[in-house]
């Protein structure tokens, strides 16, 4: 079993590991659109600092953050089998699921569970999402 915080990264923001590989299973901690350098992707303030949120540009990068996420650990989306999805507010479902439905296949993609919460850990996030992937663990041979 093994977890592990990956180097360029944007720091979790807790003590837990970005992924933890348990076997040919691969869990992946909730993840945003936060990138390194603590902004987010989707998010743009004005120089008024009227600030629009746009959900589909969130999910394409929440979902492209997993995907190099897993490359760490040999894996990819396609591996992915379970997905767990927070929307602070379930009016974005739709720009969620068309830009989801770009990542996934509706018959061969994973299982799926969105919920609505109340928020999360920056006011600028509009979506988390965790996953669990099968990657049969590659072992060294001597």
């Amino acid at each position: 079993m093994s977890g592990k915080v990956i180097e360029g990264k944007a720091t979790p923001r807790g003590k837990y590991p970005h992924v933890k590989r348990v076997g040919d299973f691969i869990y992946v901690s909730g993840t945003s659109s936060r990138r390194p350098d603590n902004t987010f992707e989707g998010v743009e303030v004005d120089e008024m600092g009227t600030t629009n949120l746009d959900i589909k540009k969130q999910t394409a990068a929440v979902l492209e953050n997993i995907d190099s996420i897993l490359k760490e650990e040999g894996a990819s989306l396609k591996d992915v089998v379970d997905v767990t999805t927070f929307l602070v507010n379930m009016n974005d479902f739709g720009g969620y699921n068309e830009t989801y439905g770009k990542f996934f296949e509706p018959e061969t993609g994973p299982t799926r569970t969105t919920v609505a919460v109340h928020q999360l850990p920056h006011p600028h996030l509009l979506i988390e999402i965790k996953v669990i992937a099968y990657k049969k663990q590659q072992y060294a041979t001597h």
